[in-house]
């Protein structure tokens, strides 16, 4: 089994602030984003965020989350898309020549440096090829994001027990419902079929 890399596991949270079955945010307010930066280890104490600050975040967040759906072939929304690289050329980074690690640059205010280090975890898988590793479920009730341990990246599911089967079903179903359709007479057919009697 291919073990995520702490980027992965970074992104992945991120990822999963929203909880589309739930319907739930951690996210929702500029103060839960606080929280949720130095309880992640992104800030180095608690640091307050401004509303820009928590737009900028929710705007890369989406991104992420719509490029997670193209990983197990969902079609991405442009503008989604768009948003978060904007975004993310609102937190430049910091790369040295001598090859240590990329940094958020030292003129951003601290919750920006934050989101920085979110961008710096994405672009690592990104650089790595492993990006395509981390999907969003394909079932669009659940879309949570996973680490695909699969040796050929072909899982499409975050649980083939639950919403893989779910998903299964439900094609099997609709499947079933149109062929018992097929076989339904329509009223134009059965008028054709019906026998005249004198």
């Amino acid at each position: 089994m291919l073990e995520a890399p702490a980027s992965a596991l970074l992104v992945e949270a991120f990822a999963n602030t929203v909880d589309v079955e739930e319907g739930t945010d951690d996210l929702s307010t500029p103060a839960q984003l606080a929280d949720w930066l130095w309880e992640r280890g992104l800030t180095d104490r608690h640091r307050r965020v401004g509303a820009d600050d928590h737009e900028l975040c929710l705007r890369l967040r989406a991104g992420i989350r719509e490029e997670l759906g193209t990983h197990v072939g969902d079609g991405a929304d442009a503008a989604v898309l768009a948003a978060a690289d904007a975004a993310l050329r609102e937190l430049p980074v910091l790369v040295t020549v001598g090859g240590g690690a990329s940094a958020p640059a030292p003129h951003l205010p601290p919750a920006r440096q934050a989101l920085a280090r979110l961008a710096i975890a994405w672009a690592e898988l990104i650089a790595t090829g492993e990006a395509h590793r981390l999907k969003r479920c394909a079932e669009h009730s659940c879309a949570w994001a996973f680490w695909d341990v699969s040796k050929n990246r072909s899982r499409r599911w975050c649980s083939m027990r639950v919403c893989g089967n779910r998903t299964k079903a439900r094609k099997h179903a609709a499947k079933q419902a149109a062929a018992a359709g097929a076989d339904t007479p329509t009223a134009s057919t059965r008028a054709a079929t019906t026998e005249v009697r004198p």
